[in-house]
């Protein structure tokens, strides 16, 4: 008796990849990542309000009690892009919207830390995405934040009659983006150095408060100069400064070249140091066994 033959359904080549194509590595699939990503951070952050306005608080204090203190004592000169003599507190506003993005790039760093040993970023650093992407996405989210965080600044100290003209809001956008990135490429970049998040706060201390300080954030650097020739060339090499001057100028509606090239190219070492570093084959994250930072 011969045992009836079953065929065996032929299943399309189409059929036989992944269902749905889940976790495809295609220009869409980069996307859907990216978006995750980003959707994530600011849900995270529009459900944590009281991290709105604490961001919000370190910039007010100084604007509305240091700059009133200071304002006869260190009135600014005329120097681009302001065409007239300005108050301190005039003069300090752009500093003070990037030193939100400075804290919110740390703080979004300080979150890669934790989410690279307990969180969602330990998975995902272990799926097919590249790496590259998934440091990008993290990047992108929290320049995002840091955006909406700056402008909130803004609006808030427009009632201080700060002079920026309506153009100004709208063109400094371009420089906004540009200086989240840098801070946030930094941050990412340190965030592979910290091995354990109790290190994270002491490190950040060696640099968020010498990037600030030393630049010309909360005073032109031609003061500087009076004073110290060293302290000034100090100032002129931090990133931080051109971020601000950048920023500064485009509010008025003009470009500062200088300040630009230095934003970029510092966003680009930093993020590509910070692939290395993340690089499992490579970089730090091989040396420690893995993305949470374990020995094996």
């Amino acid at each position: 008796m011969t045992t009836p033959t079953i065929a065996t359904p032929v299943v399309p080549a189409d059929a036989r990849r992944s269902p749905a194509h889940l976790g495809r590595l295609d220009a869409v699939g980069y996307l859907i990542c990216l978006g995750g990503i980003v959707r994530r951070e600011l849900l995270r952050f529009f459900n944590q309000k009281e991290r709105f306005f604490s961001a919000l608080v370190r910039p007010l204090v100084w604007l509305f009690i240091f700059a009133a203190g200071f304002r006869n004592t260190l009135g600014v000169s005329i120097e681009p892009p302001y065409q007239t003599y300005v108050l301190y507190e005039v003069y300090v506003v752009p500093g003070l919207a990037v030193m939100i993005q400075l804290f919110n790039g740390m703080q979004s760093s300080l979150s890669m830390v934790y989410d690279r040993e307990v969180g969602s970023m330990k998975v995902l650093l272990t799926s097919p995405y590249p790496r590259w992407l998934l440091l990008l996405a993290k990047l992108v989210a929290g320049v995002s934040v840091s955006v909406v965080q700056a402008y909130a600044f803004l609006a808030v100290a427009w009632f201080w009659e700060t002079d920026i003209p309506p153009v100004g809001y709208l063109a400094a956008l371009p420089a906004f983006l540009a200086a989240g990135l840098m801070l946030g490429a930094i941050g990412l970049f340190l965030s592979s150095l910290v091995r354990q998040l109790e290190n994270f706060a002491s490190v950040m201390n060696f640099v968020i408060f010498p990037m600030f300080f030393a630049s010309s954030a909360l005073y032109p650097l031609w003061r500087i100069r009076e004073s110290s020739e060293t302290l000034y060339w100090i100032c002129e090499c931090n990133p931080f400064t051109h971020a601000v001057q950048l920023v500064r100028f485009a509010l008025y509606g003009q470009f500062e070249p200088l300040a630009c090239a230095v934003v970029v190219g510092t966003t680009l070492t930093f993020f590509s140091l910070a692939v290395i570093a993340y690089d499992p084959g490579r970089g730090i994250m091989a040396r420690r066994g893995g993305p949470a930072g374990d020995n094996p």
